[in-house]
């Protein structure tokens, strides 16, 4: 019997196939008692600044378009700017990011 070869199709469905799964997760992650104390706080893992707890979204440290998982260790609050400015840097070069602008403020 010949065995099939994967195509490029079979490889792109699995991938879209996995990152809808982690994001089921995560939503059902935002729902937990969990997710709940975590955002009481009410502070931006990134930025430090207060919200309202509902102010703040979930956040992948290692975004899921990098690989990252719907997993507790992987997940932080976040305010929406620093969630949209962060998009799908990983950590260190977000660090690397906020590192430049501190150093271009510090020029002016």
């Amino acid at each position: 019997m010949a065995r099939r070869t994967k195509s490029i199709k079979d490889y792109i469905f699995f991938a879209e196939d996995a990152l809808r799964l982690e994001r089921q997760k995560a939503r059902k992650l935002r729902q937990t008692k969990w997710w709940r104390k975590k955002i009481a706080s009410g502070i931006c893992y990134y930025c430090g600044r207060k919200f309202k707890p509902s102010e703040l979204t979930m956040d992948h440290l290692i975004p899921l378009s990098k690989g990252g998982k719907s997993v507790r260790e992987n997940l932080v609050p976040a305010c929406k700017e620093c969630n949209n400015k962060k998009k799908y840097l990983l950590p260190w070069e977000w660090e690397d990011y906020l590192a430049r602008l501190k150093g271009e403020n510090n020029e002016e």
